[in-house]
C-alpha cells in the first residue's frame, strides 16, 4: 500500500499529506518563539519519531517495492522552511500560501516530508496578534492518518516548559545501497511472494466465507448506491491545489447526533458534506440524480503498530445522501449505509483487505498507476467507485504545545489523484470540529463558495438538533480562525460571479 502511494506520484498528483497547524506564542518562554527555537526544538526531538530521518530507495525498474534507509545527508534546515505573508496576512492569503506549498511534490531523494513556518496572521480574525501558522507535508508512502498523529505528538509536548527527551540521541545514518544490493533484494521477495500470496489467501477464506453467509442472511446488502454518479471532480487533475475549511463547536456536532438513533460523529460529518456537496453542484446545475459516495479509510492499525511508519488502513464507501434535501433525512440515510458498509467490512475483515495489498507484485503496481495517469484513463470514464474523500482523523481531546506555543487550530490537507479531484479531512482538537477541503483549481476555481456551502450545510443540521430538543438557544460564540461573512443560500448567479471573479485571481479567495 505504501509503494502505491510512490507508485501514483505525479508532477500533477503529488502524494502527500499534511495540514495548517496555527500556535499562539503567549505560553512560550518570553511570550515569542523565533525560527531557531523551532530548529532547536525539532532537533530535540528527532529521536521521538521514525518517520524524520528515513528515505525511500527505489530498486531499479521497479522490480520490487521501494526500501526505507536512515539517511546519510540528512539536513534538518532543508526540511524545515520559514516565509510570511504580506499584510494583512488574513485567512485568505494563508489558504493561498497553503496551496501552493502543498502543491509542489517532496524530493523523495530526501526523507518524504516538510514543514513551513508561516508568520504574519494578524489579519486572521479570532486569532491574538503575534500568532504563527505551519503548513506540512509528509508523503502519504511515511504516514497514514493515525501515524501521522504519532509524528504530531513526537513534534508536541503537553507542557509548555516540557524539557528535552533525557535518553540519549542514539540514531545512525545507513550506508546507501548500491543497484546491484537492491536487485538481489528484488529477486528474494520475487521467490518468496507465492508463498506469501498463499498465506494470505488462507488468512482471507474465512472472512469472505463470513461475507458470503452475511450475504445471504441479510446481515447487510451490496446495492446500486455504492458505486457513486461521477462529477465534475472525477476528471484528470492539474497541478495547481486549493485549500478552504470551516471550524465549528465539537460540541454542536455531537448534539446533531441525536437526530438519528444510534448515529456517529462521523455520521454527522458525512451529512454535512453530503449536504454541501448537494448545494455546489445544485449551484452548477450538475447534480446527479444519484447519490455520491465517500471512499472512508479506516484504521486497522494495533496498538503494538502505534509508532510504525507506513500505512495500515483499510476503507468502506459510504454514500452520501446528495440526492436527499431534508438535512435530517439525509443524516438517517447516511447512518444506514454506513452502519451496511461497516457489516460488510468487518465480515471481510479490514485487515484482510489491507494484507492483500501487500502481496500486490510491486512491478504490475506502478506500471498500471503509470498507465491509468498516461492514457488519462479519469477522463474517459475510468475512475474510483466513490465521488470523493472523507477522512476522519481525531486530534489530540487536550492542548499541545510546540517550542512552547499552544496550538490553536488544526486543519488536514490531503492528496490527489486523477479521478478524484476533491478530498475532505474532518478532523477534531479540543472543543473544535474542523472541516477540510483540498480541490484541484481547475475543478473548483471557487473554493470560498464550496466552503460557504459547508457551513450552511452544518447550520441546517445544528438548527434542526436544537429545535428537536426543545432547548434554549445557547448564547452565540464569535467563530473563530476560518470564519466568514455571513451570505445568503448559494444561488446559480451568485455561484457564476464568484468564479468569473476567481478566475481571474487564479487564487484562494475567503
Amino acid at each position: 500500500m505504501d509503494a502505491s502511494f510512490v507508485a501514483l506520484e505525479t508532477k500533477n498528483s503529488p502524494m502527500h499529506i499534511g495540514s495548517i497547524l496555527i500556535y499562539n506564542p503567549a505560553t512560550a518562554p518570553g511570550g515569542f518563539v523565533r525560527f531557531k527555537d523551532i530548529l532547536a526544538f525539532f532537533e530535540s526531538r528527532m529521536q521521538l519519531s521514525r518517520t524524520i530521518r528515513q528515505r525511500l530507495v527505489r530498486v531499479p525498474f521497479d522490480l520490487d517495492y521501494p526500501y526505507w534507509i536512515e539517511d546519510p545527508d540528512f539536513d534538518l534546515e532543508y526540511h524545515v522552511r520559514h516565509v510570511a505573508l504580506p499584510q494583512p496576512g488574513d485567512w485568505r492569503q494563508l489558504c493561498i500560501q497553503a496551496a501552493r506549498i502543498f502543491a509542489r511534490p517532496l524530493d523523495l531523494t530526501r526523507p518524504p516530508w516538510e514543514f513551513t513556518v508561516v508568520e504574519g496572521l494578524d489579519g486572521i480574525e479570532g486569532l491574538p496578534k503575534g500568532c504563527f501558522g505551519m503548513v506540512t507535508k509528509v508523503h502519504h508512502a511515511a504516514i497514514d492518518g493515525m501515524s501521522g498523529i504519532d509524528l504530531m505528538e513526537a513534534m508536541h509536548t503537553l507542557d509548555p516548559n516540557e524539557p528535552p527527551p533525557s535518553e540519549p540521541d542514539t540514531w545512525k545514518p545507513d550506508k546507501l545501497p548500491n543497484p546491484a544490493e537492491l536487485l538481489g533484494k528484488s529477486y528474494f521477495n520475487a521467490v518468496t511472494n507465492p508463498m506469501k500470496q498463499l498465506e494470505v489467501a488462507a488468512k482471507a477464506a474465512p472472512g469472505i466465507a463470513k461475507a458470503l453467509k452475511g450475504l445471504v442472511a441479510k446481515e447487510f446488502k451490496v446495492s446500486g448506491e455504492m458505486l457513486g454518479a461521477k462529477t465534475r471532480f472525477n476528471k484528470v487533475i492539474s497541478a495547481h491545489r486549493v485549500v478552504e475549511g470551516r471550524s465549528v463547536p465539537l460540541a454542536d456536532i455531537k448534539a446533531i447526533r441525536a437526530l438519528a438513533p444510534g448515529c456517529k460523529v462521523n455520521d454527522v460529518f458525512l451529512a454535512i458534506i453530503g449536504g454541501a456537496m448537494r448545494k455546489y453542484l445544485l449551484a452548477k446545475d450538475d447534480l446527479p440524480d444519484k447519490t455520491l459516495t465517500a471512499m472512508a479509510p479506516i484504521s486497522v492499525r494495533s496498538k503494538s503498530e502505534k509508532g510504525d511508519m507506513g500505512n495500515q488502513v483499510a476503507a468502506m464507501v459510504a454514500p452520501l445522501g446528495t440526492h436527499i434535501e431534508d438535512p435530517v433525512e439525509r443524516l438517517a440515510y447516511v447512518h444506514s449505509k454506513t452502519t451496511n458498509s461497516k457489516a460488510m467490512t468487518e465480515a471481510i475483515g479490514a485487515r484482510n483487505m489491507t494484507e492483500a495489498s501487500k502481496v500486490s507484485p510491486a512491478l504490475w503496481m506502478s506500471l498500471g498507476a503509470q498507465l491509468y495517469t498516461r492514457l488519462g484513463l479519469a477522463n474517459r470514464g475510468v475512475g474510483p467507485i466513490f465521488s470523493t474523500v472523507v477522512t476522519n482523523v481525531p486530534g489530540p481531546p487536550v492542548p499541545i504545545y510546540s517550542t512552547g506555543a499552544r496550538l490553536e487550530s488544526m486543519m488536514g490537507l490531503v492528496c490527489l489523484t486523477d479521478g478524484m479531484g476533491l478530498a475532505h479531512v474532518v478532523q477534531s482538537y479540543t472543543d473544535e470540529a474542523t472541516i477540510s477541503f483540498t480541490a484541484c483549481r481547475e475543478l473548483m476555481p471557487d473554493p470560498e463558495f464550496y466552503a460557504q456551502c459547508i457551513e450552511q450545510s452544518f447550520e441546517e443540521l445544528r438548527d434542526a438538533a436544537r429545535a428537536a430538543g426543545d432547548t434554549p438557544k445557547p448564547a452565540e460564540k464569535p467563530v473563530k480562525r476560518r470564519a466568514a461573512p455571513k451570505k445568503a443560500a448559494p444561488k446559480t448567479t451568485k455561484a457564476k460571479r464568484t468564479t468569473s471573479r476567481t478566475k481571474k485571481t487564479g487564487s484562494n479567495k475567503r
